[in-house]
């Protein structure tokens, strides 16, 4: 294999996978669904699950050394590798040196463009950003008394959700009530009324201060 094919090989086959990365997932056109292709153009993140923590790109750093970059660099690095082999008026060693620093130069652009403008506004997710204790939400199917299970809506991590739900007290709770979640098993949130907690908070607070 000569240099000039060398250079071709790498620029043909980190164009082509850019490429396909790109179709498969900004346009939604699935090519080789096994193969794991660059983070940057696969479908969004899954929604996190509760009780676990979910990574995201921004302020947890996204690393230089990853699928993107490293096809951007074989592109360039191959591109100019064979323009300037095909020339014919520099010595190997010289257009290695060239075409390697092309190469560096690619990927940094094109990493340098995904951390400060795709990826700009992205940060991490902790897993204090889905706690569900604390979590304070409307019910929108009615709780029934002992034990039935109703339907809450709530905003967690700038996203409307929402999850199956049972009376922490055993009472009903009729549609439109505002309450607060105090437990969470099994998917199912335990809450009690707002208002319930604010009365007990306040009589907590008279009783301290008298």
């Amino acid at each position: 294999m000569t240099w000039e094919t060398f250079y071709l090989l790498c620029f043909v086959v980190g164009f082509l996978l850019s490429v396909i990365g790109f179709l498969s997932g900004t346009l939604h056109v699935h090519f080789f669904s096994h193969l794991h292709l660059p983070g940057i153009f696969a479908h969004g993140p899954a929604a996190p699950v509760h009780g676990g923590a979910a990574h995201g790109i921004g302020d947890s750093g996204l690393s230089p050394f990853n699928l993107t970059t490293f096809l951007a660099f074989l592109t360039w690095f191959g591109g100019v590798g064979y323009l300037l082999t095909g020339r014919g008026h520099w010595g190997s060693l010289i257009i290695l040196f060239a075409a390697t620093a092309a190469g560096l130069f690619g990927a940094a652009i094109l990493f340098g463009f995904l951390t400060k403008v795709l990826l700009k506004h992205e940060r991490s997710l902790s897993f204090a950003d889905f706690e569900m204790v604390g979590v304070l939400g409307r019910i929108t199917v009615p709780i029934r008394a002992e034990g039935g299970t109703g339907e809450i809506v709530y905003s967690q991590a700038g996203t409307r959700r929402s999850a199956a739900a049972r009376s922490e007290s055993g009472q009903a709770i009729v549609r439109g009530a505002e309450v607060v979640v105090t437990r969470y098993e099994n998917g199912i949130a335990f809450v009690r009324l707002w208002e319930e907690l604010a009365r007990r908070e306040q009589v907590i607070r008279d009783t301290g201060s008298s």
